[in-house]
């Protein structure tokens, strides 16, 4: 089956339960070039993330079958690498939404981990704002240089003449 966002292909598995018949269930799973073409990345991008823990694709063959939980943990790992968090961060925070009972711990870890950035992000602005002002001050003084270079040369030409 197609679906708008991505090619995904949807297997019909038995769910058997307790003291009843086998009930169908539906299972999404992605190839690695549905979540490159979804997020815009390289599959070499997505088998980097497999080969660090972060996606754990089951194999087919020498086909990478994705499902819904590798689909979900990628985009939290391209979410945390644009906040720019590092690999070690992103990994430690996708296992607590693998493990964490309580939601509340992991939104708070989250949240801790964003204020860090954002504070880090703060610093390097203010770093960035101090570098262009010395950039335009050094600026200014190259062009009045420039001027009074240009006025002496006028000058020396008006005396000689």
């Amino acid at each position: 089956m197609v679906a708008s966002a991505a090619k995904h292909s949807t297997r019909d598995t038995p769910h058997p339960t307790p003291g009843g018949p086998a009930v169908e269930k539906q299972t999404t799973t992605f190839s690695i070039s549905d979540l490159a073409r979804e997020f815009h990345i390289t599959p070499r991008t997505i088998r980097f993330y497999e080969d660090q823990g972060l996606l754990s694709p089951r194999r087919e063959g020498r086909t990478r079958v994705f499902t819904r939980r590798d689909r979900t943990r990628l985009k939290l790992a391209l979410r945390g690498k644009r906040l720019g968090f590092s690999l070690a961060e992103i990994a430690y925070l996708i296992g607590m939404y693998d493990t964490a009972r309580d939601k509340n711990t992991q939104l708070t870890e989250f949240l801790n981990g964003l204020q860090q950035r954002k504070a880090a992000l703060l610093q390097q602005r203010e770093d960035i704002e101090a570098v262009l002002q010395e950039v335009c001050n050094f600026e200014q003084q190259c062009r009045e240089l420039l001027l009074a270079r240009a006025a002496g040369r006028a000058a020396k030409a008006e005396t000689r003449a």
